[in-house]
């Protein structure tokens, strides 16, 4: 069983290791230096941490899509290169 533990330990740390190596930082999850960016911009002018700017971009998508909103979100993105 200890075997085991330690083999998952290992292949986490791999993992960990090889998206650093693609330019990927943990937030909550590994983001592209892209992501990244977004999320520093948000955390700058909204001045929210990190479970904010999570449970505030949820909130944001949800309305958009009771709203039938998606399409407008998803657009409004890619012509600001988000």
């Amino acid at each position: 069983m200890n075997k085991k533990l330690s083999a998952n330990a290992e292949k986490q740390k791999r993992f960990r290791l090889k998206q650093k190596e693609l330019g990927k930082k943990q937030v909550r999850g590994y983001v592209t230096p892209l992501a990244m960016d977004c999320y520093k911009e948000i955390s700058a002018k909204t001045g929210w941490t990190d479970s904010e700017v999570l449970s505030n971009a949820l909130r944001i998508t949800y309305a958009a899509y009771k709203c039938g909103q998606i399409k407008l979100l998803n657009e409004w993105l890619k012509d600001n290169k988000k």
